[in-house]
């Protein structure tokens, strides 16, 4: 709500104004959204400073002193994800601001946008949240400074931080707040974290807490950093977690146990409040906001992800547990997006972080939460593990069967291996049949076994086999459809001969990746913490790590060994590893001998790679 809307509606003063470094989005996707509908259903009056003027304090002034606080979140993507590439270079486009601009945003956006709201207004509480908050609440390296920074809550000065999906603390406090509660005092909400100089406080030999290696500790020993990772991810589900305090000097970082998974009636109504379900009209004459454009018509069917990727951060965040929406709540809201203006009758997705991870991966996670020390599907799938896709099914023939629904695509992401496991066949059929328009877009990320160990993926045996089911399958129903696979590249556990074995696999394959990704070490994630600090913190193994700019883009190059431009990188990553044979005119070859006259890459790059 803006200044003008606020005097219209007769407020002569907000509860909360929720500062937010994306343009306003009044859809379920977007977090700002889902928090503040969520305080509005509970009779609070929040208003929205979306991309404010960091510059100085007078734009977060521009609504008054609100009666109970400042919501401050970076928005729906880190700050510093959002504005750099994975080579640290600034981003052209923006997809969460107006007609796609950057630079509306600052580096670190919840350090500053707190920053000035102290400058504004002094004593008035502050709550940080969204994945910049959650992931940074502890000491974490930050990859664009090639430092390790302390906890947000310290730098930003706020009083708590939420951290994962936010709605049951953002209630709570909201509530508290209003009782005449000083913020001082919450100090026992699940999922949130906060800072205090006092032992008692922090709940130091308390037999529920467990103390973490210092600031100064993790920040100076890449050993204790890895420790202290291993510590906060086996601490990461609300079943088993305990209390985990970080001392940095005299301060302590207190983060509470993770707040329980929302389920049943609590998730469904959740995404059906009362979205406007489009960007705030002042954007219009820019061209609206890009971001929702692939996710306007698309369908939320479940939170949580029990895949444990190393290189994402949903256990920090969403957590291990598959939380699913009633069926009913995605009919209506699937039959609401049927009567949108905009609507052509495609919705674009029905899923969540994996689509088909609709339930709980075993009877025991729904009632006693994730291992803490077992994953379940790597190394290998675990025996209690449940698999069907069975529910997942009735339900995406339910929504294509809505009058006004001609296709229903799946897009958020199949794990194959989970569907390998099933031996009903009948996913696979109708997904191709019904929920696939020519191309579908899988996540290998690899194919060499040493690779995807790191990334705690299952082997490329996996993939071909899928890759072998899919084919067949689309014979049968009399389609052609193609798969369109991810890769990562330089992830930590790599070597050039990885990368060169994935290189050839594409060869053969005669798949020519159109992009290609490359490893982006961002806080909260398990590779991460392996590229800082050269240790698989699982074993405590030292893992090679490609950190250098050259070997990066060697191994990014030879993931796109057939682009001319490329050449002379993949000849000097093949000259590096003693693989001449593939430089030729063969059929095996990856790149052609150097023309004569021209001068050898080999003579000008050659040195030992990475750490």
């Amino acid at each position: 709500m803006d200044a003008p809307t606020m005097k219209e509606r007769g407020w002569d003063e907000c509860d909360f104004v929720l500062v937010s470094g994306d343009a306003y989005v009044d859809h379920p996707s977007f977090g700002p959204a889902v928090i503040s509908r969520l305080l509005e259903a509970d009779g609070f009056r929040v208003c929205i400073l979306a991309q404010p003027d960091w510059s100085s304090k007078a734009a977060f002034a521009t609504f008054g002193r609100p009666r109970l606080g400042f919501l401050v979140t970076a928005g729906n993507m880190d700050s510093m994800v959002n504005r750099y590439t994975a080579n640290r270079r600034t981003r052209s486009e923006d997809a969460y601001s107006p007609g796609g601009k950057a630079g509306l945003r600052p580096d670190r956006a919840v350090i500053s946008y707190c920053n000035r709201v102290r400058e504004a207004f002094k004593g008035i509480p502050i709550l940080i949240g969204g994945i910049e908050a959650s992931l940074r609440r502890f000491s974490q390296y930050d990859y664009w400074s090639d430092t390790v920074k302390r906890s947000v809550l310290l730098d930003s000065k706020a009083d708590l931080l939420v951290y994962g999906m936010g709605e049951t603390q953002i209630r709570e406090i909201a509530r508290r707040l209003a009782s005449g509660e000083a913020v001082g005092s919450i100090t026992d909400v699940r999922g949130t974290a906060f800072r205090t100089s006092k032992p008692e406080t922090a709940g130091i030999g308390d037999g529920g807490t467990i103390l973490l290696p210092s600031f100064e500790s993790v920040s100076t020993d890449k050993r204790a950093f890895a420790e202290s990772f291993m510590i906060q991810y086996r601490n990461s589900d609300p079943f088993s977690g305990k209390r985990l305090v970080e001392p940095d000097g005299a301060r302590f970082v207190v983060q509470n146990p993770p707040a329980f998974p929302l389920e049943g009636k609590e998730l469904d109504r959740v995404y059906e409040l009362p979205y406007a379900r489009s960007w705030h009209p002042s954007y219009d004459a820019a061209g609206g906001i890009p971001a929702l454009s692939e996710i306007e018509f698309s369908l939320v069917s479940s939170r949580g992800c029990f895949g444990g990727c190393s290189f994402c951060a949903i256990c920090f965040h969403e957590g291990r547990i598959v939380t699913p929406r009633g069926k009913d709540s995605i009919l209506r809201e699937a039959a609401l997006l049927t009567r949108q203006s905009r609507f052509k009758g495609y919705i674009h997705d029905v899923g969540g972080p994996t689509a088909n991870f609709r339930n709980p991966a075993c009877a025991k996670q729904a009632k006693s939460g994730a291992c803490v020390d077992r994953q379940c599907l790597f190394p290998e799938p675990c025996p209690n593990l449940e698999v069907s896709h069975r529910d997942y099914l009735e339900l995406l023939r339910e929504v294509r069967a809505i009058p006004g629904v001609k296709k229903v695509f799946v897009r958020s992401g199949i794990r194959y291996d989970y569907l390998m496991l099933d031996p009903d066949e009948s996913f696979l059929r109708e997904l191709c049949e019904h929920h696939v328009s020519g191309q579908l877009k899988v996540a290998p990320e690899h194919v060499s076994a040493r690779v995807l160990q790191a990334m705690g993926k299952p082997g490329p045996a996996s993939y071909e086999r899928f890759a072998e089911r899919f084919a067949k399958t689309n014979e049968a129903i009399g389609k052609k459809q193609y798969l369109i696979p991810y890769f990562i590249a330089s992830h930590p556990g790599s070597e050039l001969k990885d990368a060169i074995e994935l290189a050839e696999n594409l060869r053969d394959s005669g798949f020519v990746p159109d992009q290609v990704q490359d490893f982006y070490p961002t806080p909260g994630t398990l590779s991460t913490c392996m590229y800082y600090t050269g240790l698989d913190p699982r074993t405590m193994e030292p893992i090679r790590v490609p950190s250098g700019g050259r070997d990066r883009s060697m191994q990014r190059a030879l993931l796109q060994y057939s682009k001319p431009e490329n050449h002379d990188e993949v000849r000097e990553a093949l000259y590096q590893a003693g693989r001449e044979d593939l430089i030729g005119s063969g059929s095996k070859a990856l790149v052609p001998p150097e023309r004569k006259g021209e001068a050898s890459g080999s003579g000008r790059f050659r040195g030992k790679e990475g750490r």
